[in-house]
Order: C-alpha cells, then structure tokens, then sequence
C-alpha cells in the first residue's frame, strides 16, 4: 500500500452562525487532522461519517483536475482530533484536508481560495450544510476569521472583513465534547432569534470576537432548544470564563479563558468532570494566521 499524497487542516468554533444574518465567521482552532490518498484500502476504519469524501472526488474532477490514479483504485486514511458532529467543523476540515491530500498527490497547485471552493462544494454535494460552510472551511483552511457572505458563490469575493482573533498565547480554550446532535436545526429555527446574531455580527464588525462567541452561542441555542446547553454556558461564565457558547448547529461549548488564569481553567474543568462525567473536556488553543499569509 503506497501513500500517494497527503494534506493537514484544523477545525473551528463559530463566532457567528451564517444561518442567523446571511454572514457568517468561525474562527480556526488547533484540532488537528490529515488525510491520506493511499492505491489500496486502509486496514482502519476511515472516518467520514457523513460521507463527504466520494464527493471531495466528484467536486475535484468538476473542478477540472485529474485524479493521481482510477477513481476506483483511490482510497482515503483518516487520523482526526475534531470531535464529529459537534459543530467544530470536522466536515469542513476533513474536506480541506482531503483536497490538499489530491493536489499533493498530483502535484497541483491550488490558491487557497481554490481550495475552499472545492470543499465547500464538497459539503454541498454531500448534503451536509445550511448555508454552504464558507466560513467554516476557511478556518479550516487558515489561521484567524474570516467574515464572509454566504450568498455569495465566488468564494473569494464572499469574504467581507478578516481578522487574526485571539492570540493563542494569551488565551486557553476548553470544548465541552457532547456527542452528535439526535437531530439539526432547519434555517427557518434561526429566524426567531435573529436579534442575538445581528448582536453578534455587531461584535465582530467591532473586533470583539469572544463577544460575538457568545452571544452566537445564545442564538444557536434558541435556534436548537439545547437549554442544557444555556446552563453549561453560563456556568462557565459564573465560573470566570470570559466567553462561553455553542459552536455551529453542533453541542460543543467552546469556553475561553485568559491564559494566567490557570485556576479559573482548573476550577471550570473539575466543575464540569464533577457535574458532567459523561462529557469529555478538551483543552486546546486558536490558531492565528502566520505573518505572510495576513500580509496577504
């Protein structure tokens, strides 16, 4: 079994939830995946549980680029950290990681907005997305955020503003893993609560990304009915976590914490490991972009 390419991206949180205004932001955390193109089926199980990966294939070659070999002698190897369906965009990573693994594997070279568009019809093709996760796919791409309009079809022109985010030196981020949700919001669940996500597009436009974080997360939550959800959060909030919310349509509270606070951190973690045994903490850090590519 031979590897004939490979590619590396990294899942996200949502700053703001596209279904809510048309305008949508998440921004990059460190959840590291890669994807191997490999000319024999792996011995492990390959984790794609929405299916997006036959379709990665059918957005490449729709993009117009050849396969490195038979579409059917091409198999895929899967090594992910992003908890699946819990809206830290695994879909979304896992579709990037996947292109980059096909253009290595041909020896293509992509702008990453090019990239992004054939994750994001990925998603499409697969079914799997509200608004076409534009905004998602690329914090999975990149470092920071990106403020995009989801009704734009030119990715490149749908991004409206960008942001570095929160520096990962100064910040800790705690993801409370939920398991998948039994069954997703529809983009008219979010009409109702359109207030709180134009409060946070406000927030964001202001450059006050944990804000926007959470107030998101309160629209996500009415939008869903996850009022469980409403207690974890703000429990992190009493506790001294400086934002607290859900991310996408998923059940993941992603808490922000500043780094000196290592007892807040602490106190937030036994807090949720007493109350909460059946979830699991995660503890990771953003990923802000690297100085060439905000130069860009």
């Amino acid at each position: 079994m031979a590897v004939l390419g490979q590619g590396r991206a990294h899942g996200a949180c949502s700053l703001l939830h596209a279904a809510g205004t048309g305008y949508g932001a998440s921004m990059a955390l460190d959840l590291p995946i890669m994807v191997r193109v490999l000319d024999k089926k792996s011995k492990r199980e390959v984790h794609d549980d929405d299916g997006v990966l036959p379709h990665v294939v059918d957005a490449w070659t729709a993009a117009g680029h050849a396969l490195p070999i038979d579409e059917d002698s091409l198999h895929w190897a899967v090594q992910s950290k992003i908890p699946a369906r819990e809206g830290l965009k695994s879909s979304s990573a896992l579709c990037i990681a996947a292109v980059r693994a096909l253009c290595d594997s041909t020896d293509t070279s992509l702008e990453l907005h090019e990239e992004v568009a054939i994750a994001v019809d990925s998603q499409i093709r697969a079914g799997i997305t509200l608004t076409g996760s534009i905004d998602d796919t690329w914090a999975c791409a990149s470092g920071g955020w990106k403020l995009i309009n989801a009704n734009e079809p030119d990715v490149a022109q749908g991004v409206l503003l960008e942001g570095v985010g929160p520096k990962r030196d100064e910040w800790k981020v705690l993801l409370v893993s939920r398991g998948p949700r039994e069954s997703r919001p529809t983009l008219e669940d979010f009409l109702p609560h359109q207030q709180q996500f134009i409060q946070a597009l406000n927030a964001i436009q202001e450059g006050n990304e944990l804000v926007s974080l959470t107030l998101n997360g309160r629209g996500v939550i009415g939008a869903t009915k996850d009022h469980r959800a409403r207690i974890l959060a703000n429990d992190a909030l009493v506790n001294g976590a400086r934002a607290a919310g859900l991310s996408g349509s998923g059940t993941a509270i992603v808490i922000v914490i500043p780094v000196q606070l290592e007892g807040v951190a602490n106190r937030i973690k036994t807090w949720y490991e007493q109350k909460h045994p059946d979830f699991e903490i995660i503890e990771t850090r953003f990923i802000n972009p690297e100085e060439k590519e905000s130069e860009e």
